[in-house]
C-alpha cells in the first residue's frame, strides 16, 4: 500500500457518521398567490410586469411600450414573425445595437422578483446584458415562492452559464444618485403568461 492509499484509507476510516439534513420546510412559500406576489415585488424593484393571456398580447404590448423602429430581437419562435430572431451562430459583437431583447425565463422567484436565465434561454450570454431594454416571458406555472424552492429546481438541471436577474441594472453613488442601466439594461419588463 502506497502512502497515498494509506492516507486515503485513514481518511475514509475516520469519517463522522452521517446525520440527517436539517428541516428546510420553514423556507417554503406559504399558501399565497405567487403570481400576484411576483408582480408586486418585481414592480417594487423597478421593473414592469404585465399579466398576459397570449403571445399576441405580448406583441401588442411590446409595440406599445417600445420603439419598434429600433432593433428588437427574440429567442422565442412565437414572436419571430414580428421581431428579428436571435441567432446563436453570429458574432456577439453584432448585438451592440439591440434596443429590446425578448427571451424566456426558466423560472421566476416571487420573494425577490428575479428570473432565472440559463444560457440556453438567453440565446447568447451577452444578450440580457447588452440590450437597452430586457423583456422576459415567464409562464405562471414556472413562478416559485422562494429562492429555496428555485434552488431545489435548479439543482436538478444541467446548466452551464446562467444568472438570476431581478429588475433593471441599478447603481448609486455616495450622494445616493440612482443610475439605471450602468451595467446592463435601462429597463426590464416581464410578461407573465397565464
Amino acid at each position: 500500500m502506497s502512502t497515498r492509499e494509506r492516507i486515503l484509507a485513514d481518511v475514509l476510516k475516520n469519517q463522522p457518521s452521517a446525520s440527517p439534513l436539517p428541516d428546510m420546510s420553514a423556507f417554503k412559500g406559504k399558501n399565497q398567490d405567487v403570481v400576484a406576489t411576483y408582480c408586486e415585488v418585481f414592480t417594487g424593484i423597478g421593473g414592469k410586469a404585465f399579466r398576459v393571456k397570449s403571445f399576441a398580447e405580448i406583441k401588442h404590448l411590446i409595440a406599445e411600450q417600445f420603439d419598434t423602429a429600433q432593433r428588437i430581437i427574440t429567442s422565442l419562435a412565437e414572436l419571430s414573425d414580428s421581431f428579428e430572431t436571435l441567432s446563436t451562430d453570429v458574432d456577439p459583437h453584432t448585438f451592440d445595437d439591440v434596443d429590446v431583447a425578448v427571451i424566456e425565463a426558466e423560472l421566476a422567484v416571487a420573494e425577490n422578483g428575479a428570473v432565472w436565465l440559463p444560457e440556453q434561454r438567453m440565446g447568447q450570454r451577452i444578450v440580457p446584458y447588452i440590450c437597452q431594454h430586457l423583456a422576459v416571458v415567464i409562464p405562471t406555472e414556472r413562478i416559485v415562492p422562494t429562492l429555496h424552492e428555485a434552488y431545489a429546481k435548479i439543482g436538478e438541471g444541467d446548466y452551464g452559464f446562467a444568472a438570476f436577474i431581478g429588475g433593471p441594472s441599478k447603481t448609486a453613488d455616495i450622494e445616493q444618485a440612482l443610475v439605471l442601466g450602468a451595467h446592463g439594461p435601462i429597463s426590464m419588463t416581464v410578461f407573465v403568461l397565464e
